[in-house]
């Protein structure tokens, strides 16, 4: 009952890691910390030239460009990486957008748009990777969801439905995969200092850099965690308010937003 719910990872070198998202923040991170660990990483994004900027020539990274958007890329690209590779044993999930609004600022083709980027294109992820992982009998999905996705939170009209069924997906696939021998990672970061949450004009507690947010998942992934949230000082307390009664939930986000 108390043992780790996913199989640990101690020893990246020669492990094959496919990381969508890897042109910048938490993503990038992860992709250098991976190829410093000794991993050969296939590094996605829609930008060539900036992923080669975070590959540094490194010998064992591949750089795989790719609209997450494009539903035929992601097959195209998982078989460039099979032939360099001969598989993959973790596929990371760290694309994302995200524009703060509330409600009522909501428009219609950006929200599709970041819908699309943030959820759909993860099944395009699925349907490319997963019957590989299945004929082999292992392997490992990690999705980057966020805390935003715990609860309604304001300023996140659009990105946080998002996360929460990234969340509830990564419930099922761990329900699904476990008895195929496949691990599965549901990531959740707290604030972090990257592009996204430039875009925020309100105050951000426990902020960490995307160096510290690797550090946090790698961790996570060789203790075994399903799931990796961080720092734990800070969505402990999401947690707990998760727990409340909506009318005390929605005060304290009441008394929060006349704060900020």
């Amino acid at each position: 009952m108390f043992n780790p719910m996913n199989k640990p990872v101690h020893d990246w070198t020669g492990k094959r890691i496919w990381l969508i998202g890897a042109s910048s923040g938490i993503g990038a991170e992860l992709a250098r910390q991976a190829l410093a660990a000794g991993a050969r990483v296939a590094l996605s994004a829609r930008r060539a030239e900036v992923l080669e900027e975070v590959a540094g020539a490194h010998p064992e990274a591949f750089i795989a460009p790719l609209d997450v958007l494009c539903h035929d890329a992601w097959r195209d690209q998982h078989a460039r990486i099979v032939e360099a590779f001969g598989g993959v044993d973790l596929l990371i999930f760290c694309a994302a957008r995200y524009r703060p609004e509330r409600s009522w600022e909501v428009q219609e083709d950006e929200a599709e748009h970041t819908i699309r980027t943030n959820l759909a294109s993860v099944y395009s992820a699925l349907g490319a990777a997963l019957p590989d992982m299945l004929a082999r009998g292992s392997g490992g999905i990690a999705l980057v969801a966020s805390v935003a996705g715990y609860m309604g939170l304001p300023n996140a009209s659009v990105y946080g439905p998002g996360k929460a069924a990234l969340i509830n997906l990564a419930e099922i696939l761990y329900s699904d995969l476990r008895s195929k021998g496949i691990n599965v990672y549901l990531i959740n970061p707290g604030f972090v200092k990257t592009g996204l949450t430039e875009k925020n004009d309100f105050a951000m507690p426990a902020m960490q850099t995307p160096a510290a947010a690797a550090v946090e998942i790698w961790k996570g992934i060789a203790e075994g965690r399903f799931e990796i949230h961080f720092p734990r000082r800070f969505t402990r307390i999401l947690k707990l308010i998760q727990m409340l009664p909506y009318r005390w939930r929605f005060a304290l986000f009441h008394r929060f937003l006349h704060m900020t």
